[in-house]
């Protein structure tokens, strides 16, 4: 009988958990700038508060929670012109990020890519236009084609620091009417251009993208200040 060289690894409580928070954070069940209670949360996730506070360190490391003493934690958040700038810099960073791809991607991840998308195609919020959620980085279409650059440098600064907190804003600039659809477009556009080896084309088509998700981000940003009750 072979071996097989990868164990199976059980998913740890605090892994489960942190999953189920992150998953909160950008789907919108706690929202930007909302207070994390420690008690009303584990009670909530049926779970003890060691767990809980080793997920809410995880998050916080991630820049998905904040910390401030005597505020306690809550969930990190944007204000309109921090979230405007970083978008028109990671405008020009992905666009590069593209551009360097066109030449690298190879066909198979291109062939991934396609499957990706199509997988896209199939989740619920996205044909009913309610939104464009991706589960984590493994499956996010920017982190893919950061990567295949093979330019550690450029990766990391389209992959770090701001990035988990940027998935909240760009999920959130997917809710508004027929932006899923349009960004699933946008997204088999780009990768039309990676699979033509065309470098322009892809730059070009990213930028675009970019430029339409912090339009839609602005919007949704105005529309849950419009509808936000009083501060606590």
């Amino acid at each position: 009988m072979q071996g097989f060289a990868k164990k199976v690894e059980a998913k740890s409580l605090v892994d489960a958990v942190t999953e189920r928070l992150e998953e909160a954070i950008i789907g919108g069940e706690l929202a930007p700038g909302e207070r994390i209670r420690e008690q009303t949360l584990a009670a909530s996730l049926g779970v003890s508060r060691g767990p809980l506070r080793e997920a809410i360190r995880r998050l916080e490391g991630r820049r998905l929670l904040d910390r401030k003493i005597n505020f306690g934690v809550r969930v990190a958040e944007l204000s309109p012109q921090k979230l405007d700038d970083l978008l028109t810099v990671r405008e020009a960073l992905e666009g590069i990020a593209c551009r360097i791809a066109a030449d690298r991607m190879s066909d198979a991840e291109i062939d991934e890519m396609r499957r990706l998308l199509d997988g896209h195609a199939e989740q619920r919020e996205v044909r009913s236009g309610e939104g464009y959620y991706v589960e984590s980085s493994d499956f996010d279409f920017h982190s893919r084609i950061a990567a295949s650059t093979q330019n550690e440098l450029l990766t990391s600064m389209v992959t770090g620091d701001l990035y988990d907190l940027l998935r909240v804003y760009r999920y959130k600039s997917s809710t508004m009417a027929g932006r899923a659809a349009q960004a699933l477009e946008e997204h088999r556009a780009i990768l039309d251009a990676l699979a033509a080896r065309d470098p322009e084309l892809a730059e070009q088509s990213m930028r675009t993208h970019i430029r339409n998700a912090r339009k839609h981000a602005k919007l949704a940003l105005e529309k849950a200040a419009a509808a936000a009750p009083a501060a606590e």
